[in-house]
C-alpha cells in the first residue's frame, strides 16, 4: 500500500513541483531522487545531469548556485549571502548588499557538514571534505579540508589511497561484481563482510 502512495506522491511532486517538503518528510527520498526533484524545481541558476543532493543539504540562495554534471552534495550548506548587512544597515544607516555565486563544476563532491561561502568556484573533479569551510576557490582536481579549507592532496592521489585500502579488504573481489556504485543484491553480503572484518561479528 505504502509503495503505491510513495509512487503517486513522487510522480506528483516531480511533475508539479508542489509538496516537496511533504515528499521529503514521508517518502524519505535518497540523494538521487531528491537531486532529481531539486534539479527541476529547486530554482538553481542551472543544473547539469546526474546530480545527487542529500535531503539534509541546505542551499540558502539556489538562484545564485550553478551545479555541473555528476555533482554530489551531502548534508552540506551552500551560503549565497551574508546577512551581516542587516546589522550594518541598522548600525550605520547604510543600504548594503552582500551576495555571491557558488559555482560547482563537473564531477565534484561536497562532504557532510561542509560549508561553502559566497563567491566560490569548486573546480572540476574536486572534493570538499566533511566539515570543511570553503572561503576561496577550489582548484581543479584537488581535495580540500579544514577551516578554512586548504588543499590536502590531488583527487588522483586520493584515488590511489582508496585503491590501496580496498586491496586489503577480503571482499575486494565482490566489489568487482557490483553493478554500479550501489548494488542492492550484493549489499547484504558486503555488510556482513564489513561487520566481520571490523568488529569480528
Amino acid at each position: 500500500m505504502f509503495g503505491w502512495i510513495r509512487s503517486a506522491m513522487t510522480q506528483y511532486v516531480y511533475s508539479t513541483g508542489r509538496g516537496g517538503s511533504t515528499y521529503k518528510k514521508f517518502c524519505n527520498p535518497d540523494a538521487g531522487e531528491w537531486g532529481k526533484y531539486l534539479s527541476r524545481w529547486g530554482n538553481f541558476h542551472s543544473v547539469g545531469v546526474n546530480v545527487f543532493i542529500n535531503p539534509g543539504c541546505n542551499i540558502t540562495d539556489p538562484k545564485m548556485v550553478r551545479l555541473g554534471n555528476q555533482v554530489g552534495l551531502s548534508d552540506c550548506t551552500l551560503i549565497g549571502h551574508d546577512a551581516v548587512v542587516l546589522l550594518l544597515g541598522f548600525l550605520y544607516d547604510k543600504h548594503l548588499d552582500s551576495v555571491g555565486y557558488i559555482d560547482v563544476r563537473d564531477n565534484c563532491y561536497i562532504g557532510h557538514g561542509a560549508i561553502v561561502m559566497p563567491r566560490v568556484t569548486i573546480g572540476p573533479n574536486s572534493i570538499v571534505a566533511a566539515g570543511a569551510i570553503v572561503t576561496k576557490d577550489v582548484p581543479p582536481g584537488t581535495v580540500v579540508a579544514g577551516n578554512p579549507a586548504k588543499v590536502i592532496c590531488s583527487t588522483d592521489d586520493l584515488l590511489k589511497r582508496v585503491e590501496e585500502r580496498c586491496e586489503a579488504y577480503p571482499w575486494k573481489d565482490l566489489l568487482k561484481e557490483r553493478k554500479g556504485i550501489f548494488d542492492p543484491e550484493l549489499e547484504p553480503k558486503l555488510e556482513a563482510y564489513r561487520r566481520q572484518y571490523f568488529f569480528g561479528e
